[in-house]
C-alpha cells in the first residue's frame, strides 16, 4: 500500500499537527518567561515525538522525519502569521515550497 495512505502516516500527520502546536506553545511562552506554556510546548513535543516513533513502525524514518518536518514547517509558517501577524518573504515561501517538492519526490521515488 502507498505509504502516503497508511495508518503509520496518519501518525506522522498528527505528529506535526501537534509539532505545530508545540512551536506555537513556544512563541506563546516568550522564552519560557510564561511557564505554562513553555511546559506545555515541552509536553507536545514529546507527544510529537511519541506519535512519529508509532509512524516508523512502518515507514522508513527518512520518509517520516522528512514528511514531519515539512508539514511541520508550513504548519508553523502558517500558524506564525495568523496567531502571530509573523510575515516570511517571498524568498522564505519558496524556500518552504522547495522542501514540500523534495519530500514529495522522496515518498514517491
Amino acid at each position: 500500500m502507498n505509504q502516503f495512505f497508511t495508518l503509520s502516516f496518519g501518525f506522522v500527520v498528527l505528529a506535526a499537527i501537534v509539532d505545530i502546536a508545540a512551536n506555537m506553545a513556544l512563541t506563546r511562552s516568550d522564552g519560557f518567561r510564561h511557564r505554562i506554556w513553555g511546559a506545555t510546548s515541552v509536553v507536545l513535543v514529546l507527544t510529537a515525538f511519541t506519535l512519529l516513533a508509532q509512524a516508523v513502525k512502518e515507514i522508513d524514518l527518512a520518509v517520516a522525519y522528512a514528511s514531519w518536518g515539512a508539514i511541520g514547517i508550513l504548519g508553523t509558517a502558517i500558524g506564525g502569521s495568523v496567531f502571530f501577524k509573523q510575515r516570511l518573504t517571498p524568498l522564505g515561501w519558496t524556500g518552504i515550497f522547495v522542501v514540500i517538492a523534495a519530500v514529495v519526490v522522496m515518498k514517491t521515488a
